[in-house]
């Protein structure tokens, strides 16, 4: 069962029909941009009784609904013991479906999408190369490919998300201790391929590695990409002008002001440093992906990136190669697993095969 049609839903059910049996379900009958070969049924999905009858019969669910309505669908897929997936980036969100996971006789696997999701595996890839670890260092932009304005920005996936990673206090290690440290903060300059970017701490990018390498780094953190000068004007606007008390209004403004763009991009980038054999060594991945078409649409790539980056993470739990019950961390995830799925493949360039 798959919850939410939107951007990234209506892909993720496109993915998974290829290999298994999908229902949706939506809000209303919407516009989807091609026509959809499973069923799509309408439900309240903020309504925990229409949940309840809409995963009656099913094996798994997939929530790709906003992360507050998470902890809901979490709980009823926990008490029917079925498989439960979704893309929060919501750290409280999280923590709360792990709380369910010593007592759950199927899969919790929250945070499945780019980030958190897909770069936790790309980091946990890279930390095991190394007999001892110093550094992880975690980057991800999802940009227009030709921003314009101050804010150099479109809200291509959900202002919603992107605004609770502004606001939420993120996790890290920094001198080897697990610390809360503000969002928005914590400015770098980047230059990716001649491109000046800036970065800065986000809320939730990293999910449960602080949990995993606790002990283990001196330094762990997680920050999102950006054009240079949109993190300065975002404190503006959440603290200086206090709109973060106005989530709803500011969220209407941005969304009109800066809508999606069909041209984006997503930056990818992991740095780790430790010792291998007794020397100080350094492993990096970086990749840059862009608009794909499947299934005879065009999809941006923070769409097809974040759906593959589910799917993969479903048909392992299909494939056996996942546990079948309790919480999977993102970090433990193969990527040479990832690769191997049907969906993730498409993750796969030529760089990295």
């Amino acid at each position: 069962m798959l919850l939410g049609l939107g951007k990234v839903g209506t892909l993720v059910g496109l993915l998974l029909h290829e290999q298994f049996t999908v229902t949706a379900y939506d809000y209303n009958q919407a516009h989807y941009p091609i026509k959809l070969p499973f069923h799509v049924a309408i439900a309240d999905l903020s309504n925990a009784n229409e949940v309840q009858q809409a995963l009656e019969h099913a094996d798994a669910v997939v929530s790709a609904l906003p992360y507050h309505l998470n902890k809901s669908i979490a709980t009823i897929a926990f008490q029917k013991g079925i498989h439960y997936f979704d893309l929060t980036e919501d750290v409280s969100t999280t923590h709360y479906i792990e709380s369910l996971a010593a007592r759950a006789s199927a899969v919790l696997a929250p945070q499945c999408g780019l980030a958190p999701g897909l770069i936790g595996i790309i980091g946990g890839h890279l930390a095991k190369k190394f007999d001892s670890l110093r550094d992880i260092e975690l980057r991800v932009g999802a940009l227009p490919r030709y921003p314009n304005g101050q804010l150099s920005y479109s809200f291509t996936w959900s202002p919603t998300g992107v605004l609770n990673e502004y606001i939420n206090d993120a996790e890290a290690i920094h001198n080897g201790k697990r610390k809360t440290v503000p969002s928005l903060e914590g400015f770098e300059q980047l230059n990716i391929e001649g491109q000046e970017y800036e970065a800065f701490t986000t809320s939730g990018g990293l999910g449960t590695m602080c949990q995993t390498y606790e002990g283990k780094v001196d330094t762990l953190n997680y920050k999102t990409i950006r054009y240079p000068g949109h993190g300065k004007l975002m404190r503006f606007l959440l603290y200086e002008l206090i709109l973060k008390n106005e989530l709803p209004e500011l969220e209407r403004i941005l969304t009109h002001a800066k809508p999606p763009v069909d041209d984006d991009l997503v930056h990818v980038y992991a740095v780790v440093e430790g010792e291998i054999n007794g020397r100080m060594k350094r492993k990096e991945f970086f990749e840059t992906y862009f608009p794909v078409e499947l299934f005879g649409h065009t999809w941006r790539a923070i769409s097809w990136t974040t759906a593959a980056s589910l799917a993969a993470v479903v048909e392992l739990v299909a494939q056996g190669t996942l546990p079948q019950k309790g919480f999977i961390k993102q970090e433990n995830i193969q990527l040479a697993d990832v690769y191997n799925t049907q969906s993730g493949s498409l993750l796969k360039t030529p760089k990295h095969r």
